[in-house]
């Protein structure tokens, strides 16, 4: 009689048991390098099972495989790694990729991607929700939320006319006009940029470089190795009669880091400024890079 009320118990116990056990977190996969550093500043990196080629910090999500650039996505190589969800930025696309996907039965969570400032904390917010990871997104949107205001209230710069170098071809630089993050992030840390007359992203000869008179150039690192390093950058024609050029003035950060607008955008820019206002004192800067 004891064997048998054991095993009856088993036996309503053990789809109790089953019912109750934790499902497995969905397979997630993520667009956009803003986004990836969101998800493992949020502890979640482990549930992804493949990025982007924008998505290369921290070392957790740069091993992941990779499903090409996120403006150029191919449905069958993000289906090669059967996803159920996508997190993507609101820059990625052809959206008729992305329509087939959810055809294909893939969660497609759209995440809005302003390169503001200001816009990174509910950035945050939003990613955490759809991680189902509220409370950890809302201690890091306010920790964010407290940089920005700290570098709001910074004072105002002595006058100082930078350049923002993207990249170059040959033997021309490509630099950072208005309506670019660049833009936005001199403008956060309260700089000129010698080039705001100019739309976009443009190369700019050496007698453009000679007018605007740079003070300062801001470099990404990937940019300045992808030209040779910065012994090739003052080779640049014109560079050299500039007031940057002739007083070697450089300041460089993280490709990411300093234009992603994630969460290690608020705290670069920070570095940033202070690096800036030494410059602006005539002081050198501080060693050079990420924070």
């Amino acid at each position: 009689m004891n064997r048998w009320l054991v095993r009856l118990a088993l036996a309503w116990l053990m789809p109790l048991s089953a019912m109750a056990a934790p499902q497995a977190p969905p397979r997630d996969l993520v667009i956009g390098g803003d986004l990836a550093e969101i998800v493992a500043a949020l502890g979640e990196a482990e549930r992804l099972i493949g990025r982007d080629d924008t998505s290369q910090f921290p070392a957790a999500i740069e091993v992941l495989p990779s499903v090409g650039y996120l403006r150029q996505l191919a449905a069958e190589g993000v289906l090669s790694l059967r996803p159920e969800r996508l997190l993507v930025a609101d820059q990625a696309g052809p959206a008729e990729v992305l329509t087939q996907l959810e055809a294909s039965g893939v969660e497609v969570i759209r995440i809005a991607t302003p390169p503001r400032l200001e816009a990174i904390p509910d950035k945050v917010r939003a990613v955490a929700a759809a991680l189902e990871r509220a409370e950890r997104g809302e201690a890091l949107a306010r920790r964010l939320e407290a940089e920005i205001r700290e570098l709001a209230a910074l004072p105002t710069l002595p006058p100082l006319r930078a350049m923002f170098l993207l990249g170059h071809g040959g033997a021309t630089p490509r630099v950072a006009g208005r309506e670019t993050a660049a833009q936005a992030m001199m403008d956060a840390v309260g700089v000129t940029n010698a080039f705001a007359e100019m739309p976009g992203y443009r190369p700019v000869g050496g007698e453009a470089l000679i007018r605007q008179a740079p003070e300062v150039v801001i470099a990404t690192r990937g940019g300045l190795e992808a030209m040779g390093g910065e012994a090739r950058l003052w080779q640049l024609p014109g560079l050299a009669l500039t007031p940057a050029g002739r007083a070697r003035r450089l300041v460089v950060f993280d490709d990411q880091a300093l234009l992603g607008f994630g969460p290690r955008t608020p705290a670069t820019l920070l570095a940033l400024y202070e690096r800036l206002e030494r410059l602006a004192m005539g002081q050198p800067a501080a060693a050079r890079g990420e924070p």
